[in-house]
């Protein structure tokens, strides 16, 4: 649901980010932050939250995707009723950590189906998977056959989320 009543200019305001703020209005944060609601909205629903004509949505619109600010837009499917039944997240440590052991793994990350998310973290482990799968078979599986093959995995120490409490992509624009 879009909200209707648009935050003032004065609980606008963010110190850290000049550089983003010189190339970034008010208007344009208020675009990412509906469409990041709901990628569906229309052109022409922005364009009324924002008492606004189409044309400027559209070409602000057209700018946010030419500059990289949204990188894509995604439908969230819901994973209990695709029978998605375990979220896990998966702690990695590597063997080595060269430039070529980080490269390898990360390109075999990318192409594993069941690796929803995958980050390089820093402290007593290397990577943090987000694994989503039908069943702890499946889980098994990806394990055993997938990430415990890899050349320079070392450790993995999982844990397995039991209620899902928030999943959110967006970003707290305001």
């Amino acid at each position: 649901m879009i909200p209707l009543a648009m935050p003032g200019p004065e609980s606008f305001h963010r110190p850290f980010f000049p550089e983003i703020m010189k190339s970034l209005d008010h208007t344009d944060y208020r675009i990412l932050e509906i469409l990041q609601q709901d990628a569906k909205t229309t052109i022409k629903e922005i364009a009324a939250v924002l008492s606004l004509t189409t044309t400027p949505v559209y070409e602000r619109i057209r700018r946010l995707e030419e500059e990289g600010y949204i990188c894509a837009y995604v439908a969230v499917a819901d994973k209990k009723k695709l029978d998605f039944q375990i979220l896990a997240f998966c702690s990695v440590s590597l063997k080595e950590h060269q430039r070529h052991a980080l490269d390898y793994f990360e390109a075999e990350v990318k192409n594993m189906k069941e690796v929803a998310e995958c980050y390089h973290i820093a402290g007593a482990y290397d990577y943090m998977l987000k694994v989503v799968v039908r069943s702890m078979g499946d889980y098994q599986d990806f394990m055993v056959n997938k990430l415990a093959t890899m050349d320079y995995v070392g450790n993995v120490q999982s844990v397995f989320a039991m209620t899902e409490v928030k999943c959110s992509g967006a970003l707290p624009l305001f």
